[in-house]
């Protein structure tokens, strides 16, 4: 049973301990001499590490993505803790509790669940609530749907997250349907389009000990995974519109907003562009409450947000 978890790890602390090797990477000193830089990772969160002594040993033992014993001293290095490793090596994984190593939602997936399935029932297009069903029958599809993180770091990182990000967003665009009614959006396709736009997600990640990208994912991206699992249940409905499929596909490639952020097109309608802001407001939101419920809760403004660029106003917390 794992003793010291990531988050309450102090510098001067002796640690001897399981963790899962997330990533390492060879790098050079400036005497030409090889030193490791690792991140190790539980259900809690993610460290660095760095070996100095008996690299090359090391480094050939241990591959990412199993679970290293390691014995190690922590400093803090640029502010930041980080792990001196004097020794790593594999540990068995029938040895060790998955569950110490993946954080999981604390929300009923189930719930969630139903809390879709019902929206999608609400729907009045006869196509998509077809379409729909494909993929609620599909076990495989459902099992995974509900254990899929949305991301590796940012937000909703944990077993769950795709779903609690799913939903939260399908409320959001439904509250802004309605809001908006009248003005020439299509509520039946803005709902499709968000439940949709992140699916890919279920191959993109591999998530059964660490939450790290698989080779699908890194190759092909979550957008072009997506589309392929829409195609796959297309070719099994009869008479689905032509037209309905493009926008419905428009809405999976361009929710990133950009191709900068990487969407291969930009939203070009309004349904396109209100999918792209609700899940702008909703990764955001989540990934900025998740950062400042690790921050210290007797300071009125949190340590510097690297990807944001800034640091967040607590006092009223």
């Amino acid at each position: 049973m794992k003793k010291h978890f990531v988050n309450t790890i102090k510098a001067g602390n002796a640690i001897d301990e399981v963790f899962v090797l997330a990533e390492k990477f060879l790098s050079r000193k400036k005497d030409g001499n090889n030193f490791l830089n690792v991140t190790l990772s539980d259900k809690t969160g993610r460290i660095k590490g760095v070996v100095w002594d008996n690299v090359e040993d090391i480094s050939l033992n241990v591959c990412s993505g199993k679970f290293v014993k390691v014995k190690a001293n922590v400093s803090e290095y640029r502010d930041t803790l980080q792990l001196v490793i004097k020794s790593m090596e594999v540990c068995p994984a029938e040895s060790v509790d998955p569950g110490d190593f993946l954080p999981v939602t604390a929300l009923n997936v189930e719930d969630l669940f139903d809390r879709l399935v019902k929206k999608t029932e609400s729907l009045q297009n006869d196509h998509l609530k077809q379409l729909f069903n494909a993929f609620w029958n599909d076990k495989d599809f459902v099992r995974d749907f509900k254990k899929a993180p949305a991301a590796k770091n940012m937000h909703h990182a944990y077993l769950g997250g795709l779903l609690v990000h799913t939903v939260s967003m399908v409320f959001l665009a439904d509250k802004i349907a309605e809001h908006y009614r009248g003005g020439g959006i299509d509520r039946d396709l803005l709902i499709a389009g968000t439940i949709l736009h992140d699916i890919g997600k279920l191959r993109e990640f591999e998530y059964q000990y660490k939450i790290d990208y698989s080779d699908e994912g890194r190759l092909l991206s979550h957008i072009v995974i997506g589309l392929k699992m829409i195609d796959e249940k297309l070719d099994k409905l009869q008479n689905f519109p032509k037209k309905l499929e493009i926008l419905l596909k428009h809405l999976v490639v361009s929710h990133h907003g950009s191709r900068e952020f990487g969407s291969p097109e930009v939203p070009k309608t309004i349904e396109a562009f209100l999918l792209n802001y609700v899940d702008e407001i909703d990764s955001k939101v989540n990934g900025i409450r998740d950062f400042i419920s690790q921050e210290d809760p007797c300071e009125n403004w949190s340590s510097y947000h690297k990807l944001l660029g800034r640091h967040f106003y607590m006092g009223n917390q």
